[in-house]
């Protein structure tokens, strides 16, 4: 069946408007009516071929939520008029190590993503949620508890919320942690609301004084600028664990000093090129470490989404319509969000 989407033909093109194929339910299938999808900066990325593999046509957006329209024989759990979501990815081997321990986003054989992954569906590569509707198979459809009046702000959640969720539960942040959340953006504010909610102190590092009240609005005990050595100096060896969301290259010796003792920085931002090589003698003495975060599994994505809804939390968002998707682009290159913008798929 056809459907309409928003996407690209080539890198230096704009998105438009298009028609695009949705596969009739299998047996193990939830159809989904999208409603709202969040804009996450890896669209922009893939759009413009920033990053390598782009196929097109290219139909972002990896934060869906939507209403069940159909589901297929062999579905349990979901019904027709559940309200549902669809995070980053739509498929796994279900048969690596990875997937047996529910980490399906670390699949050995390589995760389906929600658009640009592999598919048997024409045109041979998914298509994700800058769409009226989707196709997904059961066993990657995730339940949203929140209040209707919420459900926009919940799209990012199923990226930036499980981006940042997941590595503070890796690392057991909760009381008696003094957790550092760097940068306050997309995931960096999302960063300071759980943090909060698992009862860390959490610190708010930004570039600029600015922000000072707004990260304390979010939920941040103390705020660091972190251009200012004498701030940062303050903060030396304090941090159980600090989460760093910046896409940008910068120097991470200034957090790992912050460390305690067999503290960890943790790294949810992807630049487009390396981080300064950090100082080895800074993390040997102390046993500290730098480590990496990928999204979640959907076991963990759901635990997130029922999390937040227990503690009423969602993002921070600016609704647009889908043909306003390309100036949205060009306000996120310059920060020009708080924090998060979502299409309401009923402009399609």
């Amino acid at each position: 069946m056809t459907v309409k989407a928003c996407g690209a033909h080539s890198a230096d093109q704009p998105l438009v408007a298009m028609t695009i194929d949705r596969r009739a339910p299998g047996p193990q299938d939830v159809q989904i009516e999208i409603a709202y999808c969040g804009v996450c900066h890896s669209d922009l990325h893939t759009v413009r071929s920033e990053w390598p593999g782009t196929l097109y046509p290219c139909v972002p957006g990896h934060e869906i939520v939507g209403t069940v329209s159909a589901v297929g024989n062999d579905v349990a759990g979901f019904k027709v008029g559940d309200v549902v979501g669809v995070g980053c990815l739509v498929g796994s081997c279900g048969q690596c190590s990875a997937c047996g321990d529910g980490l399906e986003q670390y699949c050995e054989r390589g995760m389906v993503g929600t658009y640009n992954g592999p598919t048997n569906d024409a045109p041979g590569h998914t298509l994700g949620g800058y769409s009226q509707r989707i196709v997904v198979d059961q066993g990657f459809v995730l339940h949203i508890r929140h209040p209707q009046q919420q459900l926009a702000a919940v799209a990012p959640l199923l990226c930036a919320g499980i981006t940042t969720y997941s590595p503070l539960r890796h690392w057991n942040v909760g009381p008696g942690k003094k957790v550092g959340i760097v940068g306050i953006g997309g995931l960096g504010h999302m960063g300071i609301k759980l943090a909060r909610a698992m009862g860390a102190q959490v610190v708010a590092f930004t570039t600029t004084e600015s922000k000072r009240d707004e990260a304390h609005r979010l939920g941040a005990d103390a705020v660091v600028v972190s251009r200012d050595a004498g701030q940062m100096k303050a903060q030396q060896g304090s941090f159980d664990f600090i989460l760093d969301t910046v896409a940008a290259p910068h120097v991470l010796d200034a957090f790992t000093a912050l460390l305690k003792r067999d503290g960890t920085l943790c790294l949810v931002g992807a630049p487009a090129t390396p981080h300064p090589s950090p100082s080895v003698m800074g993390l040997i003495f102390g046993r500290k470490a730098i480590a990496g975060s990928l999204i979640g599994g959907i076991a963990e994505t759901q635990e997130m989404l029922d999390f937040c809804a227990e503690h009423g939390i969602v993002a921070d968002i600016e609704m647009i319509r889908a043909q306003d998707i390309d100036a949205a682009y060009e306000r996120m290159l310059h920060s020009d969000v708080k924090y998060r913008f979502v299409i309401d798929c009923a402009t399609m």
